[in-house]
C-alpha cells in the first residue's frame, strides 16, 4: 500500500513541470548508462550471432531495422495518449510530450525505412516495393513530418497543441494498419515471426540479439523522449521570461 502510494505521488509530482524537470535530472543519466549498457551486449550478441543459411550476414540488418520499426510504432502510440490526455484531461505536460516525440519517431521510422531498403535489395532483388507495410510505414514517416512541420509553424503553444492532438489522434487508424498489413493482404514483407498469439517463430539464436538490441532501442527512445521534454519545459519558460521582459519593456515606453 505504501508503495503504490509513493508511485501515485510520484506520478503526481512528476506532471508539474519543475518537479518533472526535477526527476528527469536524476533519470536521465542513469537511462543513459542503461542505454550504452544495452546497446554494448546488444551489438556483441548481434555481430557474434550465427548467419541465416539463406540471408547469410545480411540478417543482422534485422537487428536494427525490427526495433527501429517497433519503436516508430510504439513512439506514435505514445504521442496519441498524450495527445488525449492533451484534449480531455487538458494535463499540464502531455502537449509538451506529444510534441517532442514527434522528431524521435519521425527518426525512428527513416531508420527503418533505410535499414528495410538495404535488406530488401539482396532479398527482393529491388530496393522498394509499393506493398501494403512499406507504403504504411512511409504514410507515418510522412504524418510525423506532418506534426513537426505544424508545430513548427505555429508560435502559439495552445493553438499548436490542440491542432497536433486532433491530427495525431486521427492518424493512429495508421498503426493497426501497419501491424495487421501483412495479414490482411498479400504482400512481399514477412509476416510477424516475433509478436504472435502462439509464440515467436524466430530461432533462439536470432531471438536474443533481436531483443538485446530491441531493449537498447527502447531504452535510447526513453533517455531521448525525457530529455525532449525537459528541454522543451525550458525553452518555453525561457520564450515565457522574454515576452514578459518585452512586455515590461513596451509599458515603460509608454
Amino acid at each position: 500500500m505504501r508503495t503504490t502510494k509513493r508511485i501515485t505521488g510520484l506520478l503526481a509530482g512528476a506532471a508539474n513541470p519543475s518537479k518533472f524537470v526535477e526527476i528527469a535530472e536524476r533519470v536521465i543519466p542513469a537511462l543513459a548508462v542503461m542505454t550504452a549498457l544495452a546497446f554494448i551486449l546488444g551489438l556483441y550478441l548481434s555481430f557474434t550471432s550465427d548467419v541465416d543459411y539463406q540471408q547469410g550476414s545480411t540478417v543482422r540488418i534485422m537487428y536494427v531495422h525490427v526495433p527501429a520499426a517497433w519503436l516508430a510504432l510504439l513512439c506514435y502510440t505514445v504521442m496519441t495518449a498524450n495527445a488525449v490526455g492533451s484534449l480531455v484531461w487538458r494535463h499540464p505536460l502531455a502537449d509538451v510530450a506529444a510534441k517532442v516525440a514527434a522528431p524521435l519517431g519521425a527518426a525512428f521510422t527513416l531508420i527503418s525505412l533505410v535499414t528495410g531498403a538495404l535488406w530488401g535489395k539482396p532479398m527482393w532483388g529491388t530496393w522498394w516495393v509499393w506493398d501494403a507495410r512499406l507504403t504504411s510505414m512511409f504514410i507515418l514517416f510522412i504524418m510525423y513530418l506532418g506534426i513537426v512541420a505544424v508545430n513548427r509553424a505555429l508560435d502559439e503553444p495552445t493553438r499548436a497543441a490542440r491542432l497536433t492532438a486532433i491530427l495525431i489522434i486521427v492518424g493512429f487508424v495508421n498503426i493497426p494498419i501497419i501491424k495487421f498489413s501483412v495479414d490482411w493482404w498479400n504482400t512481399l514483407h514477412q509476416p510477424a515471426s516475433v509478436i504472435r498469439f502462439d509464440g515467436p517463430a524466430l530461432d533462439i539464436e536470432f531471438l536474443i540479439p533481436l531483443m538485446a538490441m530491441a531493449t537498447a532501442f527502447t531504452a535510447l527512445f526513453f533517455t531521448l523522449y525525457l530529455a525532449s521534454i525537459r528541454n522543451e519545459i525550458w525553452r518555453r519558460r525561457i520564450m515565457s521570461q522574454r515576452r514578459l521582459a518585452a512586455r515590461a519593456a513596451a509599458n515603460r515606453d509608454c
